[in-house]
């Protein structure tokens, strides 16, 4: 071509135009023809990418649901007795141990009928013991009587005996014998006389009645001691005092409450659950809970009821019993109930920026030796950089987090170091 383009000379303008438009033809023509060879000679390269595993991840904290502590035995301190108040042992908000003093009333006329009580028992066990005695020294007379009696029959029956042999001998007269006969009788008639004394003596038991006396008497004395008792307004259980309206100079009716005690441990903890969290919680035994000004201290209650019927308050009840040993949680405080734990708020998360849209559908791009696989993902919570997926991935396949929205299914690709 440069030897044709040499020889070519350059006389008139209009020649000199047309030769250049021959040179610039040829010239186009080698340059197309060039064209196909260094496009042969270029390789096409992979895509490259950057990739991220896929790994579970926290996506937010626990669900949480505020709710309220109470006593779960809680019971009123109602007086036993009308009285006047001399003295109050006790504050309101104070720990109280069972048996412990709260109020003390005026209870001198009851200590008056307890003293009366006592002097009656005193004299009743008095007549009883001087009946005692004399029963006892009336059946060792009877006894002694008895053995004498006995010792004097058998003399004569001696005596008796003796005489008949004489009156066989011929040394006495019948009327002798006769005579002896009697004396056994009469000794006879004697023993049987102190026996039956003795035998009345243990079968009617003339002590009886005192002793009877003696046991009313206890009784009056012990009822006037429980009604002295109730002067004094115990507590009932061991918790904390609560409504506490006693003061002294009052006047305090047995049919009034004055106070509360609400126990302390075990608590009860209540709260009110819409439907979607009664989902949460359903078939859970426990939960974990903690003090708002203290939420570093996690507790667990057991759950004791879960409603499935809505209240008036269009909400579904949950109960749950906690024990309290050091008493630091108080009836009428409030509690951050968890109703999920942090291994539930546990999912696969990727990258926000891996997810390519297409309208309603989200697809991302997993590694797949050196090629990509798109798939069609479910997503769910959001959390910082990262999405959740429900469902499209596994754990610890590999996310494509830049140049995906240029990459297509199958296509092969370069992880990028």
């Amino acid at each position: 071509m440069n030897n044709r383009m040499a020889k070519v000379s350059f006389g008139s303008g209009s020649r000199a135009v047309g030769i250049l438009l021959v040179v610039t033809a040829l010239a186009t023509g080698c340059s197309t023809s060039a064209q196909p060879q260094a496009a042969a000679a270029v390789q096409p390269q992979n895509k490259p990418v950057k990739v991220a595993a896929i790994v579970q991840q926290s996506m937010g904290d626990p669900k949480e649901q505020i709710a309220d502590v109470s006593a779960a035995v809680q019971i009123d301190v109602i007086p036993k007795a009308d009285g006047q108040v001399l003295e109050v042992l006790k504050k309101k908000g104070e720990l109280v141990n069972q048996g412990d003093v709260i109020v003390r009333l005026d209870a001198r006329d009851a200590r008056l009928q307890m003293q009366k009580g006592e002097q009656s028992l005193k004299g009743a066990e008095e007549t009883l013991r001087k009946s005692i005695e004399d029963q006892n020294n009336s059946r060792v007379d009877l006894q002694s009587s008895l053995v004498k009696a006995n010792e004097q029959l058998s003399n004569v029956e001696k005596d008796y005996n003796k005489a008949r042999n004489d009156y066989e001998a011929g040394t006495v007269t019948k009327r002798q014998v006769d005579q002896a006969e009697t004396l056994v009788t009469n000794a006879r008639l004697d023993v049987q006389s102190v026996q039956n004394k003795l035998d009345a003596l243990d079968k009617t038991n003339p002590i009886a009645s005192q002793e009877s006396q003696v046991a009313t008497a206890r009784l009056s004395v012990e009822d006037a001691a429980n009604t002295v008792a109730n002067y004094e307004i115990k507590a009932p259980i061991t918790g904390v005092l609560t409504d506490l309206t006693a003061e002294v100079g009052m006047n305090m009716s047995r049919s009034g409450k004055i106070g509360q005690i609400q126990q302390l441990d075990p608590l009860k903890i209540k709260a009110d659950l819409t439907e979607s969290a009664v989902k949460l919680v359903n078939n859970k035994q426990e939960l974990t809970f903690y003090s708002a000004d203290n939420p570093s201290n996690k507790k667990t209650a057991k759950v004791t009821y879960l409603a499935n019927q809505m209240n008036s308050n269009k909400a579904y009840s949950i109960e749950l019993d906690m024990s309290n040993p050091d008493g630091s949680i108080k009836p009428g405080s409030r509690v951050q109930l968890q109703l999920t734990s942090p291994q539930e708020e546990m999912g696969l998360a990727v990258p926000s920026l891996s997810i390519v849209r297409e309208g309603n559908e989200a697809f991302v791009f997993i590694l797949n030796g050196d090629q990509v696989e798109k798939r069609a993902v479910k997503i769910g919570r959001v959390k910082d950089a990262f999405q959740e997926v429900l469902d499209g991935v596994k754990a610890g396949e590999s996310v494509v987090v830049s140049g995906q929205h240029q990459l297509k299914n199958g296509q092969k690709v370069e992880v990028a170091k």
